[in-house]
């Protein structure tokens, strides 16, 4: 079968035709295929395992033997072995009174891990803008970005990060909501900026920072916002991943260019346990199959010990409930989690993975990116 030679594409054309002749039992036969120019565009842009970025969204997860102290020099081992490997970057997310997660102080942890490591870029994964003043968030990141030149971003959330009566406690009777999400993000970009004439309120540390600013979401909202304002977008697929294809679709479709980027640019959120052998990793991911087994009944965050089994720890549903919430994670041996990530990248063709990865073994969870790291380089 030929084909004649396809015209051009780009994002900006639709549809086109593509005509094909083929022969069939010694008679010629002409089609004509009308192909959305979306597919064929991501389909010419297909991304190389070898050369996408990895990066690491950190937790601080606290184990069930061990001291919030603990969780946190760890999470800054983590980050200067992310450094050495040569990983992307690192976030930290923003969540509160969750017993199992110490990142709460997201822009004290970050200065912390600034201050010892050298080149690896850092930042929130989310800051929870409901939670905080925008002026006070762009103080925040302004003096990081003051302090440590050119390795601080600002990734944003529109969810509280909490439950309502922690929300209640954090906001202390402000009016902030989700609904304000996006009037919020314009006011911390202008922050970032060379103040405009007249304009009445400055952030100092901050202004001309110009903080790399992304969007955070597991819906169509953020997708939406960060396509029309021309900002790179993660999708939270590590733990929401229902909406991972339309939201990327939506983004991709609609991104306006803009000071910040040219074209779209995406990452998504995977979990991912990975050991020598698939069955040593399907055990170290039981400590995250309990943990989010206390997330929905309610209990305790805290990273407990692997078990050899989980059969009678969960119920059918509640195991259906975490298969969905792990739908995007890469449990196995290096062999097995190569061939998924290659799958989501021929699926999705997102332009960078991010990490996470709730390892009871401090050692083991360290060689879990190092693996990752291996599967990327070969």
């Amino acid at each position: 079968m030929a084909a004649k030679e396809a015209p051009k594409i780009d994002q900006n054309t639709r549809y086109i035709e593509i005509t094909c002749i083929s022969k069939k039992n010694d008679i010629q036969v002409q089609s004509v295929i009308v192909c959305s120019t979306e597919i064929l565009y991501l389909r010419k842009q297909m991304h190389l395992l070898k050369d996408t970025p990895f990066s690491i969204l950190e937790l601080a997860p606290v184990r069930d033997d061990k001291s919030i102290q603990f969780s946190l020099h760890h999470a800054l081992a983590l980050a200067q072995k992310a450094e050495e490997l040569g990983y992307k970057r690192l976030w930290l997310a923003e969540h509160h009174n969750m017993d199992g997660i110490a990142s709460s102080a997201t822009a004290v942890l970050l200065g912390y891990i600034l201050a010892n490591t050298q080149t690896l870029k850092v930042g929130s994964g989310g800051i929870m803008l409901p939670n905080h003043a925008p002026l006070v968030v762009a103080e925040q990141f302004g003096t990081l970005a003051t302090l440590y030149p050119d390795r601080v971003e600002l990734g944003l959330g529109r969810a509280p990060g909490t439950d309502q009566v922690t929300m209640r406690a954090l906001r202390r009777g402000r009016q902030e909501t989700e609904d304000q999400f996006p009037q919020d993000v314009l006011e911390i970009l202008q922050y970032f900026k060379e103040p405009a004439p007249q304009q009445r309120i400055i952030a100092t540390p901050g202004q001309n920072t110009h903080v790399p600013v992304w969007l955070l979401g597991s819906s169509l909202f953020s997708a939406q916002l960060a396509a029309k304002l021309g900002l790179p977008y993660s999708f939270a697929s590590h733990f929401a991943p229902r909406m991972l294809g339309q939201a990327i679709q939506l983004y991709r479709e609609n991104f306006e260019p803009s000071e910040y980027l040219d074209q779209p640019y995406v990452s998504m959120g995977v979990p991912a346990v990975v050991a020598q052998t698939d069955a040593e990793a399907e055990y170290l991911a039981t400590s995250a199959y309990q943990r989010v087994l206390g997330l929905m009944r309610g209990q305790s965050l805290k990273l407990k010990a692997p078990v050899t089994t989980m059969d009678g720890l969960w119920s059918p549903a509640e195991k259906m409930s975490v298969d969905n919430f792990y739908a995007m994670a890469q449990i196995g041996s290096p062999d097995t989690v190569k061939a998924g990530l290659e799958m989501l990248l021929e699926k999705y063709d997102v332009d960078e993975f991010i990490f996470t990865c709730d390892i009871y073994d401090t050692d083991k969870r360290i060689e879990n990116f190092e693996l990752l790291m291996n599967i990327k380089n070969a």
